[in-house]
């Protein structure tokens, strides 16, 4: 039996996760379903997307008995409202990144899906990626010593998008593309607490941060660097730095197809889309849709790969960088 897919969302990631979804086999996956505010909007994306079922509301999609599972597309000021919704009415949902505006809000979803004994994963697409499972058995075999130091970059010119640079549309580098560095920290280190983190940063008039740089410690003298920004590019790769070598992820190191072992380099290459995509190696989101898949068919109720401990941990130590650069969003305040 195909998963059967509801779409909350018409909007670009809705759009790419759809595009991707075409590399996978029609007979494990279908898209049944769009749901948007704008009724117009999802009559149109299920014209180009070819899905048979269109709803001018959450709510109907919440309603509809024959959808296994929701991915959530819609801006990540909505996630928590929009989440709750759906793990309310029973139903499995795969939730964008960032999971929601702060940690009081990503545990209120993860509670709200344990009570409706329901899946729930926040879509850190990056978990997925071949690399990300290649990086992941070279550390358990300790391929590069024991590892002292992890540093990932992400910097994406983006003062003109307005949901990057305004407040009420939660918008920031961390919160976007910050989070990319930190879960592959976490991810590096098995989902551990750091023992410190000092963020420094600057803010837009906004109030929200333009570029923010991060050193955490963790236990046995282990460190990471992270540094963000949406004003300036970066190389955008991550390094592993161990006692007998390096791993290094290279840019763009969130969707990644290369991966240099010690100056071994390998490539993962990536399926081509049917339509133009509006982000970088988005039919990559496959991986991420699978991985839910594969969760259902096992009776999981969280993915291993991006487990929901990691994703509460993620979101308090951004709570806590905030706290250090001075960001504050109204959420905070509820």
């Amino acid at each position: 039996m195909a998963t059967r897919w509801g779409l909350c969302g018409a909007g670009k990631i809705s759009h790419d996760f759809s595009v991707a979804m075409k590399t996978l086999p029609a007979e494990d996956h279908q898209i049944a379903a769009i749901a948007s505010r704008s009724r117009e909007r999802a009559k149109e994306f299920a014209k180009n997307h070819s899905i048979p079922k269109v709803y001018g509301s959450y709510e109907e999609l919440a309603r509809d008995p024959n959808i296994d599972v929701v991915y959530l597309g819609v801006l990540h000021t909505e996630h928590w409202r929009v989440g709750l919704l759906f793990l309310k009415a029973g139903k499995n949902v795969l939730c964008e990144k960032p999971f929601a505006m702060n940690s009081r809000q990503v545990k209120d979803l993860v509670e709200a899906a344990k009570k409706n004994n329901v899946f729930l994963m926040e879509a850190i697409w990056s978990r997925c990626f071949p690399v990300h499972a290649e990086v992941r058995k070279l550390l358990a075999e300790e391929a590069v010593g024991e590892v002292k130091l992890v540093k990932a970059y992400f910097g994406s010119p983006q003062l003109h998008i307005p949901r990057s640079v305004e407040k009420e549309l939660g918008g920031g580098a961390l919160l976007d593309i910050g989070v990319y560095c930190l879960q592959f920290v976490l991810m590096v280190f098995n989902g551990e607490s750091p023992e410190s983190i000092q963020a420094s940063g600057v803010l837009l008039d906004s109030g929200v941060d333009e570029s923010v740089v991060v050193v955490m410690k963790f236990s046995r003298k282990r460190m990471a660097l992270c540094a963000f920004s949406i004003a300036a590019r970066f190389q955008n790769d991550a390094v592993i730095s161990g006692t007998k070598g390096s791993i290094k992820v290279l840019g763009p190191m969130h969707c990644p197809t290369t991966l240099v072992v010690n100056d071994k380099r390998t490539e993962y290459p990536l399926p081509e889309p049917c339509l133009p995509l509006n982000f970088t190696n988005s039919t990559g989101l496959r991986y991420e849709a699978e991985e839910v898949r594969q969760c259902l068919l096992k009776g999981l109720k969280e993915s291993p790969r991006m487990p929901l401990a990691d994703s509460i941990l993620l979101t308090e130590i951004m709570d806590e960088i905030r706290k250090q650069v001075g960001v504050v969003f109204n959420q905070d305040k509820q």
